[in-house]
């Protein structure tokens, strides 16, 4: 009999939160956020298909990497869009990491354009630059496509086979594309650390 009254009052409380609204977190868990989602999916792709990348995913990728932060809004950032059959050939020159990628976003800086921390010199250009980067890897899996940040590749290749590089530093390559159906997460994507190794409360 007690676990009967016991049910009924609980059946009554649920219900009583329910008009009151007061379990909707529980239900829609705000802390799980669409951008967390987003995070969590994204993997890098080192295998992509033959299908294009279209126009307007390009220019939506390109107007959220150009509205990321950056140091005193100084932007000392630029992006180059790698497309053409010919440009993509000279690149291979410079890298062997494109993976069949259609398309490659190149990122590069200006150490004189950037903000320098008073205390020590730090330049914060290639800090501005790996925000830009982290738009372009975000963006592109928003629009349900593949993509990599590559660091290996030689800088005087491409400085060699695109002159409209000089005076910048690139720091990465971005290839993007739609994932080939065999494509899979690197073994590694996740081996992460634990929220507490990974930070602390001071």
């Amino acid at each position: 009999m007690r676990n009967k009254i016991s049910a009924y009052l609980s059946d009554i409380s649920r219900i009583h939160h329910r008009a009151a609204f007061t379990d909707v977190k529980h239900h829609t868990n705000p802390k799980t956020t669409l951008f967390a989602k987003l995070v969590r999916k994204r993997s890098s792709c080192r295998k992509f298909s033959d299908a294009p990348v279209f126009d307007e995913e390009i220019s939506q990728i390109i107007e959220v990497a150009r509205l990321a932060p950056s140091a005193k809004n100084l932007q000392p950032v630029h992006v180059w869009v790698v497309r053409s059959p010919e440009a993509m050939e000279k690149l291979k020159t410079a890298t062997t990491s494109l993976y069949g990628a259609p398309v490659v976003f190149m990122v590069g800086c200006k150490s004189e354009e950037a903000w320098v921390r008073e205390c020590d010199g730090k330049n914060g250009a290639e800090t501005d630059a790996a925000i830009v980067g982290t738009h372009i890897l975000l963006q592109a899996k928003a629009l349900k496509l593949g993509s990599v940040w590559v660091g290996s590749f030689d800088p005087a290749k491409i400085k060699e086979a695109f002159p409209e590089t000089a005076g910048w530093e690139i720091t990465a390559l971005f290839p993007v594309g739609h994932p080939a159906k065999d494509a899979t997460p690197s073994p590694m994507h996740d081996k992460r650390k634990s929220a507490e190794e990974f930070s602390s409360e001071l």
